[in-house]
Order: structure tokens, then C-alpha cells, then sequence
């Protein structure tokens, strides 16, 4: 049976996957980033520039931006639709794909650290620390 985090569990381990990120040898993506890269990797469908724009209600200026950044780090790449030349087709990479596996273990390690820790706030054994 599972147990849905709390919200106070949800922001540690929001808080614990960003400082990961931050501290280690790797893209540092902002905010706006981070969420363009997230939703072409994890929501199905041809992602274009305007999709996105709509999808995250900001600019195609700021998305663009985005994609500028993730094309620099080979997290993502665009392509012009061959079907639709105005049309721009957001792609996943390889080096995406490798980043979003890494983003998935950082974030499972921060869930555990955080049920641990919820764990030892309410006095369960399971929750300590075998140096404790």
C-alpha cells in the first residue's frame, strides 16, 4: 500500500533533487528550463514551440530561449517540420534522455531520504539511521 507525500515531504524532496543538481558536475537548467525539458520528456506527442509556449503559458520568445539552452547542452534539439516548414519540431537527445535518468534516481534517492526522515519524526524504527 502507498503512501502519498505530504506536501511539506513533497517540497524537501523538490529542495533535496535541486540541490543534487546544483552540486554536481552537470547542467544546471533553470526553472523555465527544467520544465520545457520535462514536459518534451515526459509527455508524449510532437512538441513544437508554440505547443509549448501554449502548454507552459509563457512566450514563444521564452521558449525559445529554453531550447536555445538545452540545444547547447545536447538535451534537446530542434528541427524544422518537414511537413509544415514554418513549424518547429522540438526532439529528445541521447544526453537528454541519460539526464532525465539521472534526474529520476536524484529524485528517488530524495524521496527515501524523506520517508526516512518522516519516519524518525514519528518515533518508527525503520526510520533510523543504523548509526543512531
Amino acid at each position: 500500500m502507498a503512501i502519498n507525500p505530504s506536501a511539506e515531504q513533497m517540497v524537501g524532496i523538490l529542495r533535496e533533487t535541486v540541490v543534487a543538481l546544483v552540486r554536481r558536475d552537470g547542467p544546471d537548467l533553470s526553472s523555465r528550463q527544467l520544465g520545457v525539458f520535462l514536459t518534451c520528456y515526459l509527455r508524449d506527442g510532437g512538441h513544437t514551440v508554440r505547443g509549448l509556449a501554449s502548454d507552459l503559458r509563457v512566450s514563444k520568445p521564452a521558449i525559445t530561449r529554453a531550447l536555445d539552452r538545452l540545444g547547447e547542452l545536447d538535451l534537446a534539439r530542434r528541427k524544422v517540420d518537414s511537413l509544415d516548414r514554418r513549424s518547429i519540431l522540438v526532439q529528445r537527445t541521447l544526453k537528454g534522455a541519460a539526464f532525465l535518468r539521472d534526474l529520476r534516481s536524484i529524485m528517488g534517492e530524495a524521496a527515501i531520504s524523506a520517508k526516512r526522515g518522516s519516519a524518525a519524526a514519528h518515533g518508527s524504527p525503520h526510520g533510523r539511521s543504523a548509526s543512531a
